[in-house]
């Protein structure tokens, strides 16, 4: 087979064609990144790897508006501001981790979630500049996402996951004004990156504990099912071929055939700890691609380099088989990866791949 552009072999793979090899992928954490630049001298992992995906992105207005006064208690003095929506963190004592803290959490009314001061996701300065952005990295070769983040995770990390699971049945109208305000900008952004020619969307919640559900099927059927096919449906009116890449931890089973029904193409990162990935592959393989697969409880923190490389093998051999898999472990890699895991990794991609 003739060697394949990045791009090419990305959409061959997503499209569920063979490709020239198995396209691949992997995020680093702070801590990994220093390592990286320490190794190889460089500061470019997706170059230096030859990752095939490339991603572009919505701007963050800078300064991060003080909505400290939403807030029920005062902030500590650590506290950050992680986006406009006034999501806030607090770091944890254990790596990058943090916890948050949230300021509609004793909101009680519909008035106060209209008076909150909602980011204006449409303003031009935004996004104007992904046509650019999104031709140039298709130029040199590259197939293009853009991330249009989530809904449930937005909604429960300013509102508190009790707090919104109980307005499920106590106050449906607050968690149906917090989710539909999300779903409008999910779905301009949807808009946005269809329109600035990107070949796959990037979005999902995480919604799978280890073994389960966080929440009953049926509750994500009814609160979160409809507004996601809003998003995708307004993509596809603009481009009906670009790719809906769904991202949840954990376990989802239940509800695979529902995303597929209304439109995923790409599921990821099907944690191997949770879900099988060879069973998914024979019972979903003529219908999605798979974005993942490589262990970060197990294979890449506690395996060792051939044990690594025989797994890239074996998931290349699998779910990879007639295309439909993009390699990659199946969260950001974290401190406790070894440096030799993780060009094992790559070695094994590029070997087997």
């Amino acid at each position: 087979m003739a060697q394949m552009t990045p791009r090419e072999r990305m959409l061959a793979a997503l499209n569920r064609q063979p490709p020239d090899k198995t396209p691949k992928q992997a995020s680093f954490t702070e801590a990994i990144m220093e390592r990286f630049r320490k190794e190889t001298g460089s500061r470019n992992p997706a170059e230096y790897f030859k990752m095939e995906p490339r991603g572009v992105g919505f701007k963050t207005p800078a300064p991060l508006p003080d909505l400290s006064r939403f807030y029920s208690k005062p902030l500590p003095p650590n506290a950050y501001l992680m986006d406009d929506y006034g999501r806030v963190r607090v770091p944890g004592d254990f790596y990058h981790f943090t916890k948050p803290e949230y300021p509609m959490a004793d909101f009680t009314s519909l008035a106060q979630l209209e008076a909150y001061p909602w980011p204006n996701i449409r303003a031009k300065e935004r996004h104007d500049h992904l046509d650019a952005d999104v031709k140039r990295l298709r130029d040199a070769g590259f197939c293009v996402h853009g991330g249009i983040g989530h809904i449930w995770e937005i909604s429960w990390q300013l509102r508190n996951m009790e707090r919104l699971m109980l307005d499920f049945v106590d106050c449906p109208e607050i968690a149906e004004f917090i989710f539909d305000k999300l779903t409008e900008d999910r779905l301009f952004m949807a808009q946005r990156y269809a329109q600035a020619g990107c070949d796959l969307l990037h979005c999902g919640d995480d919604v799978g504990m280890q073994d389960r559900m966080m929440m009953s099927p049926a509750a994500w059927r009814k609160w979160l099912k409809p507004r996601w096919k809003r998003v995708w449906d307004a993509a596809r009116e603009i481009n009906p071929d670009i790719h809906i890449f769904y991202h949840s931890d954990g376990y989802i089973e239940p509800i695979i055939p529902d995303l597929i029904e209304i439109g995923m193409t790409v599921l990821n990162p099907v944690q191997p700890e949770c879900m099988d990935p060879v069973k998914l592959k024979k019972e979903y393989g003529d219908r999605l691609a798979f974005w993942g697969t490589i262990g970060t409880q197990t294979t890449m923190p506690f395996g060792t380099p051939e044990e690594v490389r025989e797994t890239v093998r074996e998931r290349v051999r699998t779910v990879g088989a007639g295309g439909g898999l993009v390699l990659a472990p199946t969260h950001v890699l974290e401190p406790d990866v070894p440096w030799e895991n993780i060009v094992a990794f790559f070695d094994a991609a590029e070997r087997y791949g």
